[in-house]
Parts: structure tokens; sequence; C-alpha cells
């Protein structure tokens, strides 16, 4: 590795950490001077932008947002609150997997900031340490991304797999990502059942609840979602985006089965599956608008529709850099690599964690870093298993989820850390993370390791 190849490294590693650290589209914006810099100091060749990802992540941000306009994401976290009120002494087990599902269903872990409070209010009212479900499900709100049919990472896993010869569909990455990520949130949950004092044993919460004024903050109102009036218009909006997705997966299905060695997909002559879940949200999006009386300003004003454009920019701008450090360098890289990756396939889940650690977008790492992985002749079953360790952002508690359930918590017992890497967060997520990528690579490379070794083109 060349003094000028480690320079230009440092000076993609710094825009990642300069924008992670402003947080939002700084992500994007700040790593086009790191680009910037690579092109018009260094004269690198400039990477190719991400397209196709980023325009599935508009179109399904965009249904996503008419959903939470017309009431129907409402209605969703009422369901979800009416099972939790009802098992309030399992909330550390079913709270994380309410917010798992919830995001593998919108493709945003955003969509959390309602439930979140009412996770907090169940678990104080039953007399159960809040930190315990909180920090699990703040988690599992990430840990759904890669499980989702539309979230980014998914989909641009899909994109780049095919395109590099791995023939792999939505539905069999979700066969593998979905269990191995629900076994690690309940090994997290597990591990959380009874982590930290209980309550009636805790000197700092007892402190706080002597005091009227914070036993009034605590314990003086509950936060819920069952008051709230659902239209038919918002039930209908559900029934449209579940819809939506269900066809998605129908598609994708289609791919799958052949039929004289040929996929059905073609036979029918189905577009490719990027151009079919743009269409087929777009269309949902429409539908919600029209029928379910979505109103296109309060989508654009809602969290999933900002934070998904977020996401737009941060990927764009962060891909971008990456493809172009590594897209000039490929040979160097194969080189210093090979003999590792060769070796220890599965290390590649080491640099997917790292890179996540620092740019807080697990559709950011696949976009950035698949492409290089493929190059070092990682097989695409390896990678498939391996594909929980894109999320490592609660590495650094600077989320916005988990900020948030930091805020959420009124009994003060979810925490950042005087130290800040002891927060509340990272023992479940190092858990969760650690398992959910051991199981997903022995379902792929192990268990079934001639099931996903056929896809290859």
């Amino acid at each position: 590795m060349t003094f000028t190849m480690i320079i230009e490294l440092l000076i993609v590693l710094a825009a990642l950490y300069v924008g992670s650290r402003y947080g939002s589209l700084a992500l994007g914006a700040i790593s086009g001077i790191g680009l910037a810099i690579l092109v018009f100091g260094f004269g690198l060749k400039p990477g190719t932008p991400p397209t196709d990802v980023i325009y599935i992540i508009i179109a399904a941000v965009t249904c996503a947002g008419t959903l939470q306009a017309s009431g129907g994401m409402d209605w969703m976290i009422q369901i979800a609150e009416k099972m939790l009120r009802k098992n309030p002494q399992h909330i550390t087990f079913l709270g994380p997997l309410v917010t798992f599902f919830l995001t593998v269903l919108v493709g945003t872990g955003h969509v959390v900031y309602t439930i979140m409070p009412i996770i907090c209010d169940i678990a104080l009212k039953k007399n159960i340490r809040p930190e315990r479900p909180c920090g699990v499900a703040s988690v599992a709100s990430q840990v759904g991304i890669t499980c989702s049919p539309i979230a980014a990472a998914v989909v641009a896993f899909v994109t780049i797999s095919n395109a590099n010869g791995y023939m792999v569909s939505i539905p069999q990455v979700l066969m593998v990502t979905i269990p191995a990520c629900v076994c690690g949130l309940m090994c997290a949950a597990a591990a959380s059942y009874k982590r930290g004092k209980d309550l009636d044993k805790d000197p700092d919460f007892l402190a706080r609840k002597a005091d009227p004024e914070m036993y009034q903050y605590m314990y003086g109102h509950s936060a819920t979602t069952l008051d709230k009036e659902i239209t038919k218009e918002a039930m209908a909006s559900v029934f449209v985006f579940l819809g939506a997705l269900l066809v998605i997966v129908g598609f994708a299905f289609c791919q799958m089965i052949k039929i004289d060695g040929v996929s059905l997909a073609k036979t029918i002559n189905l577009p490719k599956m990027n151009i079919c879940i743009q269409i087929i949200m777009l269309t949902a999006a429409a539908a919600n608008i029209i029928f379910c009386k979505a109103q296109p300003k309060k989508a654009v004003a809602g969290a999933v529709w900002q934070s998904g454009m977020v996401a737009v920019v941060a990927i764009y701008g962060i891909a971008w850099l990456a493809d172009t450090y590594f897209g000039n360098y490929m040979d160097q890289m194969k080189e210093m690599l090979t003999g590792l990756v060769t070796n220890y396939p599965w290390s590649i889940a080491f640099v997917f964690f790292l890179v996540s650690v620092l740019i807080n977008s697990q559709g950011a790492v696949v976009v950035a870093m698949l492409p290089l992985a493929y190059e070092l002749g990682i097989a695409g079953p390896v990678l498939l298993g391996v594909l929980p360790s894109v999320y490592g952002y609660f590495f650094i508690p600077n989320y916005p989820s988990d900020i948030a359930t930091v805020n959420f918590d009124r009994s003060g017992t979810t925490v950042i850390g005087k130290y800040l890497l002891n927060h509340s967060f990272m023992m479940p997520g190092l858990i969760c993370v650690f398992v959910s990528t051991i199981i997903g690579y022995l379902i792929t490379n192990v268990f079934f390791a001639g099931y996903f070794a056929s896809f290859v083109q």
C-alpha cells in the first residue's frame, strides 16, 4: 500500500467521520468534499453513483410516506400497542419483536418513534426496568432493515449480487436474514431479561421516585395511541401498502421459479426486479393519495419521508466516494487482501461492521462495500450469510432512534453512559449482531450450502 493510497484512504475515513458527527444530510454532503479532493486534488477517476438503489429508495419512501400521511401507520401502531398491553409481563421480548416487524414492513427504523414511548410506559407501569425492553427494542428497529423487502440494504444486496453473477432474489435473502435476526434478537432479549437492578432495588431510581415532581413526570400520564381515531381511509391505506409488498414478493418468487431452465419472470416478460419495485411502490403511493386521502404535503413533512430522503443523500455521497477510492485501487486491494479472504472469507463481516460504525447506514455499507467484496472473490453465499453484520452504528450512541429512546424513558434507566461506550444499547447490539451473523452464515454455508450456492449465473 503506497503512501498516496494511505493519504487518500485517510481522506475517505475523515469525510465519513466528520459527516457522522454532523449527522443527517451531512453524511452525504461531506462525502462530496472527500470526493472533490480525490478527483480534483489527486486526479482519481470518479466512480459511479448508485442510481438504481437510490431510485428504489425514493419510490419506497414515497409509498411509506403516503401511508403515514393517510393515518395507516397510526393503525399499525395501535394494533401493536393493543398486543403489548395485553401481555405487559413479556414486554422485554414482545417490544423488540414489535419494533423489528414494523421496520420489516415499512423499510425504515424511524417508524418506531411512536411505539417506543409506549414500550417504556408499559414497562414502567409493570415495574419492569425500562432499560431492559427499550435497549433491545431500539436495536431491533434497526436490525429489521436487512429483513425488509423494500429496505435499501436488501434491494442493494440483490441488485449488486445479480450484477456480479450471484442471482439471489429478495425472498431468498429474507429466508436467511429473518430467522437469523430473530434468533439474534431473542438472545439479546434473554440477556436483557434481568439486566440491571430491579426498580425497587435501584437507589438512583428510588431517589427520583421520592421527588414529587419527578414522580408526577414518571407516573402522571400514559403514552398511548389508543385514543386516536382511525378512519376507513387509514385502514385502506394499510391494505394498499401490504398488497404492494405481496406483489413485490410474488414477482420476486417468479424469478426463483424455473420452467425448463428459464425463470418464470423471463417467460412472462417481467422487468428486472428493481424496476418492478419502483413501479409498484409509486402505484401504491398514488392509490394512497387518490383513494385514501393521503395529502402530499403531509407526506413530505412526515418523519418517514424525510428520514428516507436523508438516507438517499447519505447513500449517494458515501457510495460514490467509496466507489471512487476502491475502483481506482482494486488491483492493489486484491493483492493485499486475497490471502485473507481466501482463507477466512467470513472475515469480511468485521469490515462491514466497522464501516457501519462510521457511516450510520446499512444501505450505504452494502452499496459501498459489497462490490469490493465481490471483486475480492468472496462467494455470494458467504456475503449473504454475514449480511446482518452491516449494522454497527449502535456502537457509538449517536443514532436518532437510540437518542430518542433515552429521552422516551422517563425512569432514567436507559442511558448513554459516562464513558460514551457504556450505554444501554451496547450489550444487546453486540449480542444480536454476533448471533445473527453466525446463524446467517450457518444457514447459507453449512445447513443449506447447496441451495444457496445454486444461484450462480
